[in-house]
């Protein structure tokens, strides 16, 4: 039976629906006779004009039963809810063949008949399917060994999504569900899809008795906050967890096995985002020229995506990395093309240090709004790269801004970070001069309004942990963390667009420079975050309390500049907001005239390649700014160490240029 089976599963799809379409005709002949039979409760065999009527009747009901999908179905997957089409096919088709009895006027046929034919040919029609679906339910199409090696798996959830994922995983070589967890205490001791449902306290049992390996949370469409509790719920157990995206992410409704993902940060730490303020969402965007720098990075890319939903006339990719700029134009095309949307998208190939490719940029597509985004943001490249990190995040800063001044940019919001406020960095340091800069130019007269946004990480984003420990956790560990005591805040990438383009538009009410930090919840501790990835991908802890465990945590001590917590507060005056999750942070300002006198001397710096001028002038400008140890940057070591052996000038390119061709030879 087996062979016959896999026999039957390998035809092709035209070859199956072909054997379904002469099954269904087959069955309309016998209803129609068997609706004759039982009215005249006799062996009916059909004259010449009623036979003309039997022969009519797949000629009718197959151009329908295509109509209306029957034949598009895989029919060992349909569901109950497919019984309802079929119901309207088969009535349409009987409305039809009545009509034409009527037209007709074929005598011997009563009335009832018509009715008969319905109700058979629905039992028969849909019955079939169904008899076929629980058929091949009911036979074990994989191999014993293959049967044995599945993992038992208890669907969280016994819903519309659980029922969904139930009915996938019953054909899945990998997976055998074996119960539904629930929190609706009238659905305990109940059966559904012949599994039964039990309560979240009969847990330990259960992984005793059914040997469970893995939990599918199939929670789709409940909030941050309920999957948290629950997923706080399951932590505790030894098995695997894993869940259903939410339900914008299913949006056609239709469960499949590959929709099933690891348990994201979010699900730990998440929150339920507030409502945006339409109006301070679309302030900045609907119908204006829109340019985001940094369009391919992970804030940058997220920023378009939330642009491109609120209808601007036309929004400026402005990227320096070709790759990037290639996948997001790509992406966003396909999303304007889908959504039939009118926005002009504009991929524009530039570095923000370069003043003139900026500028006619700016001129020529009349902008009226910049999300500077573009930054080198990991701490410890930054250190080993300070020339280029600065120049970047702080000069390009500059050069962008004063670019939106002279081309009348209406709105210039910088995306700003934490490690901002008494940075222990060079990337912190580089970040708040590039606020101060702002700040400056936000003291002069003006058309553009200057705002920055601070926050902390965000999850998802390039070089966040989650990714890595869960490599490191699949690899057998260890799981590598630089300080037990290290805590960070953590905000979705979407919610922390969201309040971007929020907080930008408030930026246009008052004479601008403000400083907006946004609610990034409550902080994080690093080392607890490892332990629960290690408990929810099925593993425990190795430690002192537990020496036989799986996987162990190491630490590996913190990198150069990094600081054990990070402060969204330079001090203690900040004001809220009109939005619930932003705040308007009172900080000290330099002149314009004081920064602009920084500024020079920080690009001559950079200009010599000065490591230690460049820091210099960080610490002398960024108050708090406290870097840790020596400097790191590699090109600047080379420089010194061959300073000891050759008296010539240290600053001079030329040195650096022998130090980097004895480096290459």
């Amino acid at each position: 039976m087996n062979k016959f089976v896999k026999h039957f599963l390998d035809l092709s799809r035209f070859h199956k629906q072909l054997i379904m379409v002469f099954a269904d005709v087959i069955m309309l002949f016998f209803a129609l006779w068997a609706a004759f039979s039982m009215r005249l409760g006799q062996f009916y065999v059909p004259e010449k004009t009623v036979f003309l009527l039997f022969m009519a009747a797949p000629f009718i009901a197959i151009p329908i039963f295509i109509k209306f999908g029957l034949y598009r179905a895989i029919v060992r997957y349909i569901g109950f809810k497919a019984l309802g089409t079929i119901i309207k096919a088969v009535s349409f088709y009987a409305v039809i063949w009545s009509a034409l009895v009527f037209i007709s006027a074929a005598e011997g046929i009563p009335r009832s008949v018509t009715l008969i034919n319905w109700l058979v040919a629905i039992l028969l029609i849909g019955g079939s399917r169904m008899i076929v679906r629980w058929w091949f339910a009911g036979i074990e199409i994989v191999s014993p060994r293959q049967k044995k090696s599945k993992k038992h798996v208890v669907i969280y959830g016994a819903g519309t999504a659980g029922i969904q994922l139930a009915s996938v995983l019953d054909y899945s070589k990998e997976y055998a569900p074996v119960a539904f967890l629930d929190d609706n205490p009238e659905l305990h001791k109940h059966t559904i899809n012949s599994l039964r449902v039990y309560s979240i306290q009969e847990l330990d049992k259960l992984i005793i008795q059914l040997d469970i390996d893995e939990i599918f949370l199939a929670l789709p469409s409940a909030s941050h906050t309920i999957r948290k509790r629950i997923i706080q719920l399951l932590e505790k157990y030894p098995v695997h967890i894993r869940t259903l995206p939410s339900m914008t992410e299913v949006a056609d409704g239709k469960i499949k096995l590959e929709d099933i993902k690891e348990i994201d940060l979010e699900d730990l730490l998440g929150r339920d985002s507030v409502t945006p303020d339409k109006d301070l969402f679309d302030a900045c965007i609907k119908h204006k020229s829109v340019m985001v720098t940094g369009a391919g990075g992970s804030i940058g890319s997220e920023l378009c995506r939330q642009i491109l939903s609120r209808e601007p006339h036309q929004l400026i990719l402005f990227e320096q990395s070709e790759l990037h700029l290639y996948q997001i134009e790509k992406e966003f095309n396909q999303v304007i093309i889908s959504n039939e949307l009118k926005t002009k998208l504009v991929p524009v190939l530039g570095n923000v240090t370069d003043e003139k490719r900026v500028s006619e940029v700016l001129s020529f597509y009349s902008i009226n709004t910049i999300y500077h985004a573009a930054a080198y943001k990991h701490v410890p490249l930054v250190e080993h790269n300070i020339n280029e990190g600065v120049r970047v995040n702080t000069i390009g800063t500059y050069t962008v801004a004063t670019s939106a001044m002279k081309n009348n940019v209406d709105t210039f919001i910088l995306i700003s970070t934490d490690k901002a406020v008494r940075p222990t960095n060079v990337m912190g340091a580089s970040k708040r001069f590039a606020e101060l800069v702002l700040q400056g130019l936000a003291s002069q007269i003006t058309k553009t309004k200057f705002s920055m946004v601070r926050f902390g990480n965000v999850l998802g984003s390039s070089g966040s942990v989650v990714p890595l420990f869960r490599e490191q956790i699949k690899q057998g560990g260890p799981v590598t963390v630089t300080h037990q005591d290290i805590i960070r805040y953590f905000m979705t990438i979407p919610e922390a667009a969201q309040l971007v383009i929020q907080a930008g538009a408030m930026g246009t009410k008052g004479s601008g420079g403000d400083v907006f930090v946004l609610d990034m919840g409550e902080p994080v501790k690093i080392s607890e975050l490892a332990t629960k990835m290690i408990h929810l991908m099925g593993f425990i802890l190795k430690d002192e309390k537990t020496p036989d465990g799986d996987i162990e945590i190491e630490y590996s001590g913190l990198r150069p500049g990094e600081k054990l917590y990070e402060e969204l507060l330079i001090g203690d005056n900040a004001t809220g907001t009109i939005h619930p999750r932003i705040m308007r942070a009172e900080e000290e300002a330099y002149s314009w005239d004081e920064i602009k006198t920084y500024l020079h001397r920080l690009e001559q710096a950079i200009s010599r390649l000065d490591c230690e001028e460049v820091r210099q002038l960080l610490i002398e400008v960024v108050k708090g700014y406290q870097p840790s140890g020596e400097i790191e940057d590699v090109l600047w070591k080379g420089k010194l160490n061959q300073s000891n052996s050759d008296s010539s000038d240290t600053n001079s390119i030329v040195e650096l240029n022998k130090y980097q061709s004895k480096q290459d030879n």
